[in-house]
This record gives C-alpha cells, structure tokens and sequence, in this order.
C-alpha cells in the first residue's frame, strides 16, 4: 500500500524564484517572487537568512543566575542578557549552548535542559533559537572572548532577575520568552 503524500498547507505561498543578495557567514539575504493562495504576486518579499541561535538560562551551584552584560551595536545599547550565541553549521544546539557558556563566562557542567524552541523573527528569519536550562553550572575557565566581545559576567539573585524581568530590563525577545517561561514553569511568576 502507498503511503499518502503529506498534506500542502492551503496557507503556504509558492516561491516563483529566489535572487540571493549577499552572502555572509552570519547573515544571507535574498529575494523571493512569491505567489500567494488568493494569486497576488509579490515580487519582492525579503528573506533574511541567520544560522540558529543557542541560548541558556544558567544557575550556579549556589542559585545565581549568570547574566551577561554587552553592547549591542545594532540598537546601540549596553543590554543584560543571557549567555548565547550561534550555532555552528552541523553543530548540535546543546552542545552550541554549552560552548558559548563555556568561551563567554569560563562555566561549565551542570544538568541541562531543553527549554524551548522558538523563532526570532518567522515573518523575515528562516532561523531558530533554541534555549535550555544548565542548573549547577561551575566556574571553570576564564573567559574566551572573540576580539568582537565585551562581556561583563554578573551572578544575580533570582528575584532580582524576576523584578529585571518584570520591568523591562532585558532587550532580547528571543531571552525575555523563555526567561517569562522559564519562571512560569517553576512557578515563580
């Protein structure tokens, strides 16, 4: 017996042609002529292609929370953040998440999680960012920063970073939801 062929999504539009623009190694974009269910043409619907992202939501052996303070040029602003960073081609998320805690604050082990998966930006982005949770992490290196980095380490309190929280002081989207998650699931908020 033949196995039926999936379903197409009534909603989904059908790409006409694609022109790449540039080609980066953080950053694709292309173009694409696209046809949608109701038969309007857009000829010009931009895509930005992102490698995944990795973030973590890190606690230490004695309860802090390890936040990361960095200029972000884009919005020029100095943000408090979670550790994160990019996945690399053929990388393993987790394992992306447990090398860039490890290059950008010097800590490592502990128990992870997997806490959530979500899109940055699906109307524009083809990427993902995949966030866990490391409870137990240690100091165990210094930090290997790339030339590109200025990272502040701070260990903070949970309530402190449920009040940061709270009123607004992360600037990421993709960190504010799974830290909101986060402490939902734990019952915090």
């Amino acid at each position: 017996m033949q196995e039926a062929a999936p379903k197409k999504d009534p909603m989904e539009w059908e790409v006409l042609g694609t022109e790449y623009l540039f080609n980066r190694p953080w950053l694709t974009a292309r173009r694409d002529h696209v046809k949608l269910p109701t038969g309007v043409e857009i000829k010009e619907f931009y895509v930005l292609e992102y490698p995944e992202f990795c973030n973590v939501i890190a606690i230490t052996t004695d309860g802090k929370y390890l936040l990361e303070r960095q200029y972000r040029h884009a919005r020029r602003l100095t943000a408090m953040e979670i550790p994160a960073g990019c996945v690399e081609e053929g990388e393993d998320p987790m394992e992306a998440a447990k090398r860039e805690l490890y290059e950008e604050t010097g800590y490592a082990g502990g128990q992870w999680t997997h806490l959530m998966t979500i899109c940055p930006n699906a109307g524009a982005c083809t990427n993902l960012s995949h966030t866990y949770v490391a409870r137990g992490v240690e100091k165990v290196s210094s930090q290997h920063l790339e030339t590109t980095e200025d990272i502040k380490i701070c260990l903070v309190d949970e309530q402190e970073v449920i009040r940061m929280l709270k009123n607004d002081e992360f600037q990421q989207a993709m960190m504010v939801a799974p830290l909101w998650k986060h402490f939902a699931m734990e019952g915090k908020i």
